[in-house]
């Protein structure tokens, strides 16, 4: 909602820019609209168009940096849940009142057993429950040999690896580009519009051309504001993994 609201004010902005300068060119004295001023203004249009290129050529490569380093971690996530549900399994029959409260958090992680529709990487408390709970039932298991010491052992770096993991998520679920950064892009993309409208002719193509033009740029920003949001808008982080994790469990 926050990335289509910026995405529509900057539509606004970059509408209005061009709007006003074509309607406040015909008003200025004959000395500010001659083609020396004409060539000034569009020359710092195209200055601040390679800066802006530039800009958001950065911000696509750091939302794709974002969004791919949390795919990779979502998988990780999922692979370590599969491996320490082998461990239990591999263990023993005693294992079940560890593999029923593991059970429960996967399925809360998958948004299966979440009644308020919570993200798959949500902070909530009841999932930090159930992960203090499985590592309290990993302690009171004593193995009977070695080999169920090892098992114990792997089980409990799993367990590890899940709860590190699970934080990484939840701190990769923030925006990651400033609001500073921002504002000066609108501010460059008003600057540019607002050099296109000078001394613009008023007719329906050029009008239409602006509109078209402002509506394209803010969706392409509002796709990189989405991107930099892997879990939530149109472009999200696939929950196949998690859901393959909960799968092999149910085996």
């Amino acid at each position: 909602m926050r990335e289509a609201l910026i995405a529509l004010v900057i539509f606004l902005c970059l509408v209005a820019a061009a709007f006003a300068s074509m309607a406040i060119w015909p008003t200025l004295p004959a000395k500010h609209r001659d083609d020396d001023t004409n060539t000034v203004v569009r020359l710092t249009a195209n200055l601040f168009g390679v800066m802006t290129s530039l800009m958001l050529g950065l911000m696509i490569n750091s939302a794709r940096n974002t969004y791919e380093s949390i795919d990779r971690n979502v998988h990780a996530y999922a692979t370590e849940m599969i491996l320490l549900d082998r461990s239990l399994r591999q263990y023993g029959p005693e294992t079940d009142v560890v593999r029923q409260p593991f059970g429960i958090y996967v399925q809360r992680v998958t948004g299966q057993d979440s009644p308020t529709h919570e993200t798959p990487i949500d902070a909530n408390r009841l999932s930090e429950h159930l992960l203090i709970e499985i590592g309290n039932r990993l302690s009171a298991l004593i193995p009977a040999d070695d080999a169920h010491s090892a098992l114990l052992q792997d089980a409990r770096q799993h367990l590890q690896k899940v709860t590190e993991l699970r934080w990484v998520l939840i701190e990769q679920s923030e925006s990651t580009i400033p609001v500073a950064l921002i504002v000066m892009l609108v501010a460059w993309l008003v600057l540019i519009f607002a050099g296109f409208g000078f001394r613009a002719p008023r007719n329906a193509i050029t009008i239409g051309t602006y509109v078209v033009s402002a509506a394209m740029i803010a969706g392409a920003i509002y796709l990189i504001f989405d991107m930099d949001l892997a879990f939530s808008g149109p472009i999200q982080i696939s929950t196949a993994p998690l859901e393959r994790a909960l799968a092999e469990l149910q085996r």
